[in-house]
């Protein structure tokens, strides 16, 4: 884990700290796991970031004004939170066109969530595709 991240990390609560690792886990999993070459891993406006070439970035963090969940970040100008929102209706909650919001006191489902994960580390290979190819 970059020091930035590691260090940014440690500022949240315990609970907190143990989602945002899980999700950070995915996405190198999913990265690992599609051959998508090497996760840059980076602070941008303060939020963990990762970013693959030829994906879009996702940033996750944990707020003190919403200390219940946590946010997974996608680009605004994508079709990425539309699409999840299409197929994953009932499996998240979202915030406007740009979060997935997970609930800290709930298990992350692996399944859903890696697949938008996925999605998004291959954006610009799916984006003119009818739900990028889902």
């Amino acid at each position: 884990m970059a020091p930035e991240i590691q260090a940014k990390f440690a500022t949240y609560p315990l609970e907190a700290q143990r989602q945002l690792e899980y999700v950070r886990g995915l996405i190198f999993t999913v990265a690992a796991e599609n051959a998508l070459g090497t996760v840059e891993e980076t602070l941008k406006w303060g939020e963990a970031s990762y970013l693959v070439k030829g994906g879009s970035t996702i940033r996750i963090d944990w707020k003190a004004k919403n200390p219940a969940v946590i946010h997974i970040y996608f680009h605004c100008q994508t079709s990425l939170v539309e699409t999840f929102r299409e197929i994953y209706r009932d499996e998240f909650s979202y915030e406007g066109n740009r979060a997935l919001v997970l609930p800290l006191n709930t298990a992350i489902k692996q399944g859903p969530l890696s697949h938008c994960l996925q999605l998004a580390l291959k954006y610009h290979s799916l984006k003119h595709l009818p739900l990028l190819g889902a």
